[in-house]
């Protein structure tokens, strides 16, 4: 069976001397795994189109549950990223989430528009990274079912004057009510994560935010998605290292 269907690889794997093993997310048939025979030969005409972080327009043959590469064009090569490790970096991370947090056969259209709509606003240089990650972040956890409960404080029912978030119950409180860890959000950063909770995809990164608000809108929006996932991503700790040696290097 032959399947035409758009897809962002997510993740690439050398196999034998010159095929590839690709995690795929695709706008169908969800999460899958396909093999991209002769995709390192130099001869090959779906190199491109089989790199990670390439979005192309695939046409995959199927048997027993298992994908075979038979055309591949390139759709979106995400130019910007490739010559930048910071990009890069930020950008596996973002593969990462979405490889961890996708379900194998399982459509998930909103999740594939926010992690191409990240890779391009990256590669584009549309935002600052810090801002891409955030939201990226947060708006993964809500697509995933661990939308934070954000209305008023979930103890006292007041709208917070100190607004953190729970990383516990996974729900807005005032710095003294309740128990549990906390991370701080204050007003600015809570009306960020309130706004990339409801806003729609195309407007995602339509908001502005202090410096530091921006701190902390990032460092909630990391620690929830660390905490409810229960695993650490090492393309996270990658891209810090290179941001901080980045940031090390402009100072002097």
């Amino acid at each position: 069976m032959f399947k035409t269907l758009n897809a962002l690889v997510l993740r690439e794997v050398r196999y034998k001397e010159a095929d590839r093993i690709l995690t795929l997310l695709t706008d169908t048939e969800g999460k899958i795994t396909a093999k991209a025979r002769g995709a390192l030969r130099k001869s090959s005409r779906t190199a491109a189109a089989t790199q990670q972080l390439t979005y192309a327009e695939m046409t995959l043959f199927g048997n027993r549950g298992r994908w075979t590469v038979n055309e591949a064009a390139v759709k979106e090569p995400f130019e910007g990223l490739r010559g930048d490790m910071e990009k890069l970096a930020l950008a596996a991370y973002i593969a990462e989430c979405a490889e961890a947090l996708s379900v194998e056969d399982q459509p998930e259209p909103e999740l594939m528009q926010l992690s191409l709509n990240c890779l391009y606003a990256l590669s584009r240089e549309l935002g600052a990274q810090e801002k891409i990650k955030a939201a990226f972040e947060a708006r993964l956890m809500c697509l995933s079912g661990y939308a934070p409960e954000l209305g008023a404080c979930a103890v006292c029912g007041r709208e917070p004057a100190e607004p953190v978030l729970n990383l516990d119950n996974g729900c807005l409180c005032c710095r003294s009510c309740g128990a549990g860890e906390k991370v701080e959000l204050g007003p600015e950063a809570l009306a960020a994560l309130r706004f990339l909770k409801a806003a729609p995809a195309k407007k995602l990164l339509s908001f502005n935010l202090s410096d530091d608000a921006l701190l902390k809108l990032g460092g909630a929006s990391e620690r929830y998605l660390l905490r409810r996932t229960e695993r650490g991503f090492s393309t996270l700790e990658y891209w810090k290292q290179i941001r901080n040696y980045t940031q090390m290097g402009d100072r002097k």
